[in-house]
Formats: C-alpha cells, sequence, structure tokens
C-alpha cells in the first residue's frame, strides 16, 4: 500500500502535508516523527515538528501540537491536547478531554485526570500513587 497524503491550510493560510501513520493510520504531519510502535488512532493528529516515541499511545481525536514530545510508553486520551512544545513523560498518562497547555510538562508516570487543564509553561508531579502504579514507590 502506498503513502496518502492529506493537506489541511491552517489559520495563516499555510498549507501542511500530512500522511495516515502505519500503526493506527492517525494523521502525522510529514515533519513529526512518530515511532512506528507508537498507536495514532484514525482520528488523532500529531503537527508538524511533534514526536511520538516508541509504544506511545494517541486515542480517538487526540491532538499533538507542533514541536511537542510524547515520550515512550506514554498515554494521551480521547479528545485530549498536547500544547506547542509541551512534554508528555515516560509512562504518563493524560486523561480523557484532558488539555496539557504550551511548554508545560508531565512528569514520568504522572497522570492527568479527566478534563484536568495543566497551566502552559507549569509541571504536573507525579503523585505517590502514580509512581506505585509503576512500581517506584513503597
Amino acid at each position: 500500500m502506498g503513502i496518502s497524503y492529506v493537506e489541511f491550510e491552517d489559520d495563516a493560510g499555510i498549507l501542511r502535508r500530512y500522511r495516515k501513520h502505519v500503526n493506527g493510520r492517525g494523521l502525522v504531519a510529514t515533519t513529526a516523527k512518530v515511532d512506528a510502535t507508537a498507536f495514532v488512532d484514525p482520528t488523532a493528529y500529531v503537527d508538524p515538528g511533534a514526536e511520538v516515541q516508541r509504544g506511545a499511545t494517541l486515542s480517538h481525536g487526540a491532538w499533538v501540537e507542533q514541536d511537542a514530545i510524547v515520550a515512550e510508553n506514554a498515554t494521551v486520551g480521547v479528545n485530549a491536547r498536547v500544547g506547542r512544545g509541551a512534554v508528555i513523560g515516560r509512562f504518563a498518562v493524560v486523561g480523557p478531554y484532558a488539555a496539557v497547555g504550551a511548554g508545560a510538562r508531565v512528569q514520568n508516570g504522572a497522570r492527568v485526570p479527566r478534563e484536568a487543564t495543566v497551566a502552559e509553561g507549569s509541571e504536573h508531579r507525579a503523585s505517590g500513587d502514580d509512581l506505585r502504579r509503576l512500581g517506584l514507590a513503597a
């Protein structure tokens, strides 16, 4: 099967090209880096310059904005948004309908609750329960 592309014109009138990811068929900008083992739901988007690492999951309607990073084995939930330049740590979970602001950081193993917002430029830390879930705390 050949590579298929979809083109969109953004708010500034710039034409952006996306390809369908091999694992899930979600739309990935041609300048984004998404590991082949990551799952990108058919309704998810990865914008230019973003990176989605090994084993990460982008659920239905998830959106990873420009220059953001979703680290290995992290999950971005249903209709959740990762803002421009934000970083989602390894094994972190961004809950359904949650938003991570531009430049914000979600620590390794942390969980952002459903419909929560992580403010622009801030850091969302892992709780003791988050660390216990990963076997990193007593």
